[in-house]
């Protein structure tokens, strides 16, 4: 059975490569052990860690010098966000594979997961009365069914970070890679749609790390106009353009000792963005109008809600300030990917509504919930939010919402659009 196993797992599994070596990994993967399985390549530990996120995987082939992270940490991490994920250490100085967990094969052959998943054991059941190669063709819908089960027990630990609703495993994620590279001064790149919590990832990860006690300075770089850019973030010295009647400090350096939080930073435009490259390579702010270099100890977390991958493509965005940014991704996942969330996130903004007009705390009726999870919310959270507001004020002296509080709403602003058409 170990004999025949490389090459039936090599027809059914996706293979992960993380190496900074494009060489070593084209290289390792010719092996004959993963032909003919689907792969896929990245760079480094924190883009390995994003791309698992993304996608279903079953093996991991982490090289022990990689580029941005611990090789030991990542794969710690790992197991502990997919249990169930092979994680095997290769050596791109010696080009050699040593496996250092018990992987896919290794699980499925020893019994180590069948004592825990009803899952597995029913698979091992099945094995004593069909072939190996029928046994092993069971193991991929086996994994796929357990795998949700395996991680929810992982996830039970972590607590949303202060201010975030959610408990599901797309948001358990977010809080452990948060609380992972929180104690860091790791440079974090938060991902996602609007709406989503980024700013309140940041916050989060700001609060536990070590400058904590020190400022998080918020800038949003689609508010400020491209002209006042400079200044804001730099600061200015008196007289450096006309209505400068005195010296200013920037963004940058009111975080001193703290968080610099840069949203939407994709709006950044390409002047900009080579002054935020220099100063995230060695760390100096010179304000404008001035020959005077600061130093300055700033940790930076940016967040965006396009890709900035693809702007590189377009040539909108630097590759080096990407790769900058980009140490450490963490993918906020959109509303409609944690429906199960919904219900939770309905009964804080009840309470918070409430508690704003000194009222006893409203409820919501089942029809109206179950039609609240179905719903797709292309503004995330924040437009659920909105619309648990409106219902609220619609719902009057009622002390449970219903359906029709949230329906009527909307045929209302159908009308005021036609209205506004006509």
């Amino acid at each position: 059975m170990a004999a025949a196993m490389p090459n039936i797992l090599s027809r059914r599994t996706r293979v992960l490569v993380a190496s900074a070596d494009s060489g070593f990994r084209k290289r390792l993967m010719t092996d004959p052990l993963y032909a003919g399985a689907l792969r896929e390549e990245v760079c480094g530990g924190a883009h390995a860690l994003a791309r698992l996120g993304e996608i279903r995987c079953d093996s991991v082939l982490l090289d022990r010098h990689l580029p941005d992270l611990d090789a030991g940490e990542v794969a710690e991490c790992i197991r502990k966000l997919y249990p169930l994920v092979s994680v095997e250490f290769v050596d791109s100085h010696r080009v050699h594979v040593e496996a250092q967990d018990v992987g896919l094969r290794e699980a499925f052959r020893e019994g180590y997961v069948a004592e825990e998943l009803p899952e597995f054991r029913a698979a091992r059941t099945t094995a004593r009365a069909v072939s190996p190669a029928a046994i092993l063709a069971e193991i991929p819908a086996a994994i796929s069914a357990a795998r949700g089960a395996e991680r929810r027990l992982a996830y039970r630990e972590e607590a949303p970070f202060e201010g975030m609703v959610g408990e599901s495993i797309a948001m358990q994620q977010v809080y452990t890679l948060g609380r992972m590279v929180a104690p860091r001064d790791t440079t974090v790149l938060i991902m996602g749609e609007t709406g989503t919590g980024k700013e309140l990832v940041a916050q989060g990860i700001h609060a536990l790390s070590a400058r904590a006690k020190q400022p998080c300075v918020v800038v949003n770089c689609a508010a400020i106009p491209d002209a006042l850019l400079e200044s804001e973030l730099f600061g200015y010295a008196r007289g450096a353009f006309t209505g400068a009647v005195q010296s200013r400090l920037g963004r940058i350096h009111m975080a001193q000792g703290g968080t610099l939080f840069l949203d939407e930073v994709g709006d950044l435009p390409l002047s900009m963005q080579a002054k935020l490259l220099r100063f995230l390579q060695n760390g100096e702010v010179q304000r404008l109008g001035s020959s005077e270099v600061y130093r300055v100890d700033v940790r930076v977390v940016c967040a965006t809600n396009v890709s900035l991958a693809a702007m590189v493509e377009a040539r909108k965005f630097r590759p080096d300030l990407y790769y900058r940014l980009a140490v450490f991704p963490i993918v906020m996942p959109p509303l409609r990917m944690r429906s199960e969330d919904i219900p939770a996130l309905v009964r804080h903004f009840l309470a918070q509504f409430s508690a704003d007009v000194r009222v006893e705390e409203r409820t919501v009726s089942a029809e109206a919930l179950s039609w609240l999870t179905r719903e797709r919310w292309p503004g995330n959270v924040r437009e659920l939010q909105h619309a648990v507001e409106r219902a609220f004020i619609l719902a009057g002296n009622e002390t449970e919402l219903q359906l029709e509080h949230f329906k009527s709403f909307l045929e209302l602003s159908g009308e005021l659009g036609e209205y506004q058409r006509a």
